[in-house]
């Protein structure tokens, strides 16, 4: 129970970057994320690995907390696996935008 929680959060901070920039009004042309729509599956993988480098940068702006923390996560099992699925699941949601790149 406690991983679900955790990565509900995790999920929801993710897109909060998103939502408060669509609020916000932002010019398409001006933000990191105009679309979700790629030409091919590789392209939706990069770009849900970018969406989830984003929101980690994000939601914690400052490097050197990031640098310092790095070793914790880098060699647990768990948040190894917390973090693919946090990939999976903006892949996921691009792969839905682009139908599947069912022509």
């Amino acid at each position: 129970m406690k991983y679900k929680s955790s990565l509900l959060l995790i999920v929801t901070l993710l897109f909060a970057p998103v939502l408060q920039a669509q609020e916000a009004g932002t010019d398409d042309e001006a933000s990191w994320l105009p679309s979700l729509i790629t030409a091919t599956p590789e392209e939706g993988f990069e770009l849900a690995v970018k969406m989830s480098r984003t929101s980690v940068k994000t939601i914690q702006p400052d490097v050197e907390v990031l640098k310092k923390l790095r070793p914790a996560y880098a060699h647990d099992p768990d948040s190894l696996i917390a973090a693919t699925h946090v990939v999976a699941v903006n892949f996921r949601t691009i792969a839905e935008a682009n139908n599947y790149w069912r022509d």
